[in-house]
């Protein structure tokens, strides 16, 4: 597991640095960690085209929500609204994650 996928966490706002959607911002829905691999909400969508399984079901295309590596994201801080590094700084015993720009906390 690399050290960027346990910064990451579910719920997490980031930007795509490389590809198709560069630039574009999008919440984390699913970490793999051991392919160092994330799915992001409404972005790498492709479409799926699902087979009738029973008698008299019909074929339909389906949306997936397809996995990108976390090498083309970097984190957005919620105070900021720029992408940045994240930093961990420990406060009464708690490890806590925070920008390294502003230093503002991840909530």
């Amino acid at each position: 597991m690399s050290a960027i996928v346990r910064k990451l966490k579910k719920g997490d706002m980031v930007q795509v640095l490389s590809g198709v959607e560069r630039g574009k911002q999008a919440k984390v829905t699913h970490i793999y960690p051991e392919s160092r691999r994330v799915t992001l909400e409404g972005l790498f969508v492709s479409h799926k085209h699902r087979k009738p399984r029973k008698s008299g079901e019909k074929g339909e295309i389906v949306t997936v929500a397809r996995s990108v590596s976390v090498s083309k994201l970097q984190v957005v801080c919620p105070r900021c609204k720029k992408p940045a590094r994240i930093g961990f700084v420990t406060e009464a015993g708690k490890k806590k994650r925070v920008c390294k720009k502003c230093n503002a906390p991840f909530v």
